[in-house]
């Protein structure tokens, strides 16, 4: 029988999720974390497991059907954007799932917030749960108002390697500050100079690089900058992508219907080109 604590957990996660239970076991799971269970496998990691799997085949599938001219290479990109660690926990975070997840003493912090790696892994988790107790529509139903923005938003995402663009956007939207960036040193002839130029973000230097020109290297040091707040994720194949921040997410449709037969759903508020 689940203690108190837990019981009201898994009350509040139904709340969150406007989704009641059929076997609250498995819900029960997916909010035990690995450190206050009595064994591995009664933790929720098999669930964070299957949960991971079942969000990219969603992901996938939308990216398939509503972006057909798209080559495989640039589907990725966006996939791996909106599957990200940073992407799940902004999700889990901002729905208060993060506040659900029972952790073993030695891993409580004193900030009581926890690490985007357990943010994420609650969520993909619950989406387990989901999955097994009442069926992929229902995943369907909870995850697409809160992907299908991330989606629209990456596919959309029109960098063109302007990273110092993107890095201003995201320094004055979310640190409300700007960009400055220095010319640290300088090297060879007048005619081949190069350029070590760092950014720095309030009052905080991001890690410099050399550049064949200042603007070459301000471009390269606001990469970098991007890399260290997680706005940017590169492939190996070298491919940046722009990872969209879920909090943008302020006008989200909610109460889709399902279409059975293909798993999608359609409503007058739902992005346009996300419409089936």
């Amino acid at each position: 029988m689940p203690d108190e604590k837990m019981l009201e957990a898994i009350e509040r996660a139904q709340e969150i999720l406007a989704l009641r239970f059929t076997n609250v076991d498995v819900l029960e799971k997916a909010l035990t974390h690995a450190s206050i269970s009595d064994s591995r496998q009664a933790s929720n990691e098999r669930l964070e497991f299957l949960g991971d799997a079942v969000l990219g085949m969603i992901v996938c599938e939308r990216i398939f059907r509503h972006y057909p001219e798209m080559l495989e290479g640039d589907m990725t990109k966006i996939k791996s954007a909106v599957v990200s660690r940073r992407t799940c926990a902004q999700i889990a975070n901002r729905l208060g799932l993060d506040e659900l997840l029972l952790l073993g003493k030695g891993m409580q912090t004193r900030a009581g917030v926890l690490p985007s790696s357990l943010s994420a892994a609650v969520l993909e988790s619950i989406i387990g749960a989901i999955f097994l107790d009442a069926g992929i529509e229902k995943v369907y139903e909870f995850l697409l108002p809160h992907v299908d923005p991330i989606i629209l938003r990456a596919a959309e995402s029109g960098h063109q390697q302007n990273f110092k663009s993107v890095l201003q956007q995201h320094a004055q939207q979310r640190m409300n500050a700007s960009p400055v960036y220095h010319v640290l040193d300088e090297k060879g002839p007048d005619h081949a100079k190069n350029f070590q130029v760092c950014v720095e973000i309030d009052g905080v230097r991001h890690e410099s690089c050399w550049g064949a020109s200042k603007k070459q290297a301000e471009q390269q040091a606001a990469l970098n900058a991007l890399h260290a707040l997680g706005v940017a994720v590169e492939a190996p194949d070298g491919e940046v992508t722009i990872v969209p921040h879920a909090d943008d997410e302020d006008e989200t449709p909610n109460g889709r219907e399902i279409l059975s037969d293909d798993r999608l759903r359609s409503s007058e508020d739902e992005p346009e080109s996300l419409r089936s």
